[in-house]
């Protein structure tokens, strides 16, 4: 069975936005291009999925933007590429190599992990924590930011109940940012 893993970039007082942080070097994006080679498939809200094909979806013309700076590009074509699920009531149809998820999330979840292949890789933030809450999720990796935001969505606010987590493994970046992951107990 498939295990879904939730992976996001948070800053020290919590805060999960996508601008919060520190910007992204090429160290940082090595790290999330290998989570991202990693994953056989990517699970996603409408919000993630749209904000992430605005800034990642390869361009029509094979030109990347001028924003991208040389280390953002493996990770462009690693996310273009993945196949994708998107979680959404409002879409009526997707692209970019996706498939729209409807119905009970819980079973449609628990039918994706069984399919195969390597992890089910989940991102955003209202999402997760909807599946967190199911007990769905199999791993988190937090990349904490030396930083506080003072303002902005929370990690999995919300949950219906305390989460209990192990730790398995920490990175230090050089730029301070810090990879913990994380597993429920057995």
């Amino acid at each position: 069975m498939r295990e879904l893993h939730y992976g996001i970039n948070v800053t020290l007082d919590g805060c999960v936005h996508h601008e919060a942080g520190l910007v992204p070097d090429a160290e940082f994006m090595d790290f999330w291009t290998a989570r991202m080679e990693k994953a056989s498939a990517l699970l996603y809200g409408r919000v993630t999925y749209e904000m992430m094909e605005s800034a990642w979806r390869a361009p029509a013309d094979g030109a990347w933007p001028d924003w991208m700076q040389e280390w953002d590009v493996p990770f462009a074509q690693a996310i273009d590429r993945a196949r994708k699920y998107v979680v959404s009531s409002t879409l009526t149809s997707v692209d970019w190599n996706a498939e729209l998820v409807r119905g009970d999330l819980a079973q449609a979840v628990r039918q994706l992990k069984q399919g195969p292949g390597g992890p089910v890789a989940v991102g955003g933030v209202r999402l997760p924590t909807t599946l967190a809450g199911l007990g769905l999720i199999d791993e988190y990796e937090f990349l904490v930011h030396p930083i506080v935001a003072g303002h902005g969505p929370t990690l999995l606010a919300g949950l219906p109940e305390r989460l209990q987590l192990e730790l398995v493994e920490r990175r230090d970046f050089r730029s301070g940012v810090v990879a913990l992951r994380y597993r429920p107990p057995a």
